[in-house]
């Protein structure tokens, strides 16, 4: 007898513990409870120090996600013109001027500049940099192909990126 109530407890364990699996895909490929999201950061300073910027996540990221970051460059026609990191200036004369780029934990991105003379560089390039810092859950990852993730339009249509939910972080 006790052999059959164990049996039956071990099957409706069973039971429960498959209903509590859920795709939520909704029959169109499209994993809904699995979303890419964008942190947007304002008025960062690169100084002479270490001409080093540290992003803090609003909240930790799982260590499978992409990270890819962009700096506001300036705006063409009313739109906003984002660059992606690593983005490198040079010199007239073909030399390394200036150039952005970034590291990440699963805590926060690294922003920093290196050159020659970061000191000589403009203030319009140090002072009061927007950037954001795009996260693409590890699910998506496959679906990257085909997607031209230097370009920041490209990369919020492909993965569904509500711009209104952009998190600003100050």
């Amino acid at each position: 007898m006790s052999k059959k109530i164990t049996l039956i407890l071990a099957f409706i364990g069973m039971i429960t513990l498959q209903s509590c699996t859920v795709n939520e895909d909704n029959g169109n490929g499209i994993d809904n409870d699995t979303i890419s999201e964008v942190f947007e950061y304002g008025n960062v300073n690169f100084l002479p120090n270490d001409y080093t910027s540290v992003l803090v996540f609003p909240h930790s990221i799982y260590n499978s996600d992409m990270v890819l970051v962009y700096r506001l460059s300036g705006t063409f026609q009313g739109e906003d013109v984002w660059k992606p990191l690593p983005e490198t200036y040079y010199f007239g004369d073909g030399t390394l001027d200036l150039r952005y780029d970034f590291d990440f934990t699963r805590f926060d991105a690294q922003v920093f500049m290196e050159g020659f003379d970061l000191a000589g560089v403009s203030s319009s390039y140090r002072l009061n940099q927007v950037f954001r810092v795009v996260v693409i859950p590890a699910y998506f990852g496959n679906k990257t192909t085909g997607v031209n993730l230097k370009d920041y339009k490209a990369v919020v249509k492909a993965f569904n990126i509500d711009e209104s939910k952009i998190i600003k972080v100050k």
